[in-house]
């Protein structure tokens, strides 16, 4: 039996080249980058020629990309960071309901240190409205955090819309851009935006590894002390390696990133036409909007059937794919996204994530689908 791993928004598989890429900095290059030796300046040319690479890629300087263990990390380094260099300006933040759980729970501990958050509602497409945002702000406002693309439902938000009302504000904005890096065109030397997530694992990247774009006019205190790396911004021994195998990543999908794009929208598309092709009318429910959406991530329900369910008998057909989030998928509770999107319990309780990777084809596609029609129908024929 063929495994099809549908899950490349969760993490996705390294590449070889990347591998290659890292390999240097475990066995002949392991200096320390803050040495001043040969080893640690060898390291530390890595590390410049990595930063050098990613930040061309998203459009900043050099000096605005903080490496750090990951986009959760990078996530709590904007909000805990901004909103203590900016809290002799206020103490309100604004967020939105469908954020990842890495913004969700810090703006939750923000709160219990005596923030006060506004959590903007979205439609039932996932998206917010920049007139919700806009309403939100009020005269103590310090800083808004808005996702790119959800990770759950794949829709893209307003980001340039809510970036200039921002700027207009003089607001700090951030956006949590980890799942749309590899599939958005990112150039912060345009984009109104002051901080940005990235990690390296959803572009077949290592784990372990993120990043975060400070602009250089704004002020981010640090969550960590001990040390003078980055700039003082994230002090600790950086992981050379993991920085290197980032850097690889990014070239290597920047050299094809025409190709994998059309690649994700021809896939996300068949398996669509896959599934209105075996499926009865109502068996199924595409979640997200229709067109603003990242291409790589398809979330569907199918009505009468458990999320839990469908999951698990999908396994033993090897398919691998997702309820949403891998941080809460050990969770039985339905995705905070779905409820936020206020769709019907028949659609929450049944929602499903494939996401899509280029080491996918159109036949693994037809055999997804097809596993799909069979597990619906040889349960609604126990049922």
């Amino acid at each position: 039996m063929e495994l099809i791993y549908l899950d490349h928004a969760a993490t996705t598989p390294v590449l070889p080249e990347v591998v290659e890429a890292m390999l240097p900095y475990w066995t002949g290059a392991y200096g320390n980058p803050s040495s001043t030796h040969q080893a640690g300046r060898e390291a530390r040319m890595a590390l410049s020629a990595a930063r050098d690479r990613i930040s061309a890629f998203v459009g900043c300087a050099p000096s605005e990309l903080v490496f750090t263990g990951s986009g959760t990390e990078s996530d709590n380094m904007a909000l805990f960071g901004a909103a203590e260099a900016y809290r002799e300006r206020g103490r309100h933040i604004i967020t939105t309901q469908i954020e990842h759980h890495a913004v969700l729970h810090a703006c939750e501990r923000l709160e219990q240190l005596g923030y006060e958050v506004t959590y903007v509602p979205v439609d039932r497409f996932g998206q917010v409205s920049p007139n919700d945002v806009e309403e939100a702000i009020r005269p103590d406002t310090i800083l808004i955090s808005v996702m790119y693309g959800n990770n759950e439902v794949g829709t893209l938000q307003p980001i340039e819309a809510i970036g200039r009302l921002a700027r207009e504000r003089g607001i700090c904005f951030h956006v949590d851009a980890v799942q749309a890096l590899a599939h958005v065109p990112i150039n912060l030397r345009e984009l109104p935006v002051d901080l940005m997530s990235f990690s390296a694992h959803k572009l077949n990247g290592p784990k372990g590894v993120g990043a975060l774009y400070i602009a250089k006019n704004i002020r981010v205190t640090p969550l960590l002390y001990g040390g003078a790396q980055e700039r003082k911004r994230r002090p600790a021994t950086e992981n050379t390696a993991g920085i290197a195998g980032f850097a690889k990543a990014v070239e290597i999908f920047d050299r094809n990133r025409y190709e994998v794009q059309q690649k994700m929208e021809k896939l996300r598309q068949e398996m669509v036409t896959g599934l209105e092709r075996r499926l009865a009318p109502g068996q199924f429910v595409v979640n997200g909007h229709p067109t603003e959406k990242l291409p790589h991530i398809l979330n569907v329900s199918f009505p009468g059937i458990s999320t839990e369910t469908m999951l698990m008998n999908l396994d033993l057909a090897g398919v691998m794919a997702s309820s949403g989030s891998a941080c809460t998928s050990g969770s039985l509770e339905i995705s905070h996204v779905l409820k936020a999107m206020k769709l019907p319990d028949e659609v929450t309780q049944s929602a499903i994530r494939f996401s899509f990777g280029p080491g996918n084809d159109s036949g693994q596609m037809a055999a997804a689908a097809t596993a799909v029609e069979t597990i619906i129908s040889r349960l609604r024929t126990k049922g």
